[in-house]
């Protein structure tokens, strides 16, 4: 931690708060009262955070939380899968691990993330309104479309999103698609309204270990579409309003895989290997005899060995490497990018796969984002709003996910008379100086 502390870096740990695993579970040895029959989670006995003797049990883990801050010096927790923490009490148990991280903390400054799969903003509403004073929520929403654009599968729990660039066009503005809609998956209503939760808020990625292992075999994403289709996304992804998470290996495009792997004795590693051999069944492409015999067995050493990063790839990757570092490294230096402004983004759709982003800033600096996903567009017309410059100024392109050194092929500049915009590429244009004799007017009748 200090190393990581002195190398400008801060470590978050992921906390389990929801279930203890299967094996090497001791706490039942000490007192039956740490779980209940009366919530259920996909993984287990539910801890007892609101009936019984509770209280104990409710110490014991918001102490765990305030000792990692503590007494290791840590600059947060990530708590997993929050739907599954349970508890009707007066105060919730997470409200109560929030308030004790930064207690711990002394000051420093401290981040807490939560995934929350029906998308509960209630967890980053402040404590004094009644949330959890959580600071940021996973957008599996965003991640989701985001997959359907670049893979072009919609089965199983992507079944209701289409990656169309409207999805991801709301996903910029408002965080969560869902929120409060159907959601034909789960047969039931699904997500809440984000209505003033800043963007910071929303944690988005493309990648996360969970997602990555809900394949056959852990492939990676950049390995299930096309390079330029994975450059244009990746490009949303770090210059969109949320705050961008990347996957260990995602910035050097890793060849290792990412499946699912575990450690346990004979007949429970059995059990595991069913029980994941059943999870990626609502996956009829992955149903089929030839898919199933060719998935890892998460028991087997090799499983985990395959799954190990090579650092010697960011030189053989170095235009992954390139494209991620220039990226991160104009969202940090542009101050419109920077900013994450609350409604500083609005959206348009400009073809089939094709959408603009325009990020609005002060003394008409603005920002465009174009990112086509489909085959070369050109805009003879444009007849969009957000197309529009600045009065008195011309758009120039500043950055092209089509540069060379990315390993694209080039990418013409942006005409005023008719927008080319590279197939599966994504461009940043900034406000120039207006081109020598704009504003002559040809009148209709």
């Amino acid at each position: 931690m200090d190393r990581a502390h002195a190398l400008g870096l801060g470590v978050i740990l992921d906390a389990v708060y929801n279930h203890l695993g299967p094996d090497g579970n001791y706490l039942g040895e000490f007192s039956a009262d740490y779980f209940t029959d009366r919530h259920q989670t996909d993984w287990g006995q539910a801890l007892n955070f609101d009936g019984e003797h509770a209280q104990p049990v409710r110490d014991f883990f918001v102490a765990n939380a305030g000792y990692w801050i503590e007494e290791f010096h840590l600059d947060g927790l990530r708590l997993d899968a929050t739907q599954s923490i349970h508890d009707r009490s007066p105060e919730h148990i997470l409200a109560v691990i929030s308030r004790r991280v930064r207690a711990a903390a002394r000051g420093r400054e401290t981040i807490v993330v939560a995934e929350t799969e029906p998308q509960d903003v209630r967890l980053v509403r402040p404590l004094a309104s009644g949330g959890y004073g959580i600071d940021a929520l996973w957008n599996d929403d965003f991640h989701h479309s985001a997959m359907v654009a670049l893979t072009g599968h919609h089965e199983a729990y992507y079944s209701d999103h289409r990656g169309t660039p409207q999805e991801l066009i709301a996903a910029a503005k408002r965080g969560f698609l869902y929120q409060g809609q159907w959601y034909r998956w789960q047969s039931k209503r699904r997500g809440t309204p984000t209505a003033g939760i800043p963007p910071a808020q929303f944690v988005t990625f493309i990648q996360n270990h969970d997602q990555v292992a809900n394949s056959a075999r852990g492939e990676r994403c950049h390995r299930l579409t096309s390079p330029g289709r994975h450059r244009a996304v990746t490009t949303l992804l770090l210059l969109s309003p949320g705050t961008p998470m990347l996957f260990q290996g995602q910035e050097f495009s890793a060849s290792s895989p990412f499946a699912y792997f575990a450690d346990h004795e004979p007949a429970l590693a059995a059990q595991v290997r069913q029980g994941r051999l059943e999870f990626l069944r609502q996956f009829s492409s992955l149903a089929t005899p030839e898919v199933v015999s060719a998935i890892p067995d998460p028991s087997d050493p090799a499983t985990f060995q395959r799954c190990k990063l090579d650092p010697s790839e960011r030189g053989r990757h170095a235009a992954a490497c390139a494209l991620h570092r220039d990226l991160l490294t104009l969202r940090r230096t542009d101050p419109v990018f920077h900013a994450q402004r609350p409604e500083g983004v609005d959206g348009a759709v400009l073809g089939p796969g094709a959408f603009v982003l325009r990020f609005f800033a002060p003394a008409r600096d603005d920002r465009l984002l174009l990112v086509n996903l489909a085959s070369d567009l050109v805009l003879d017309v444009v007849p969009e709003p957000l197309l529009a410059p600045p009065l008195g100024r011309s758009w120039r392109t500043v950055w092209s996910s089509e540069d060379p050194r990315y390993g694209g092929g080039g990418a013409s500049p942006i005409e005023e008379a008719a927008w080319r915009i590279p197939g599966e590429a994504a461009l940043v244009l900034a406000p120039g100086p207006a081109p020598h004799g704009a504003g002559s007017t040809r009148h209709g009748p």
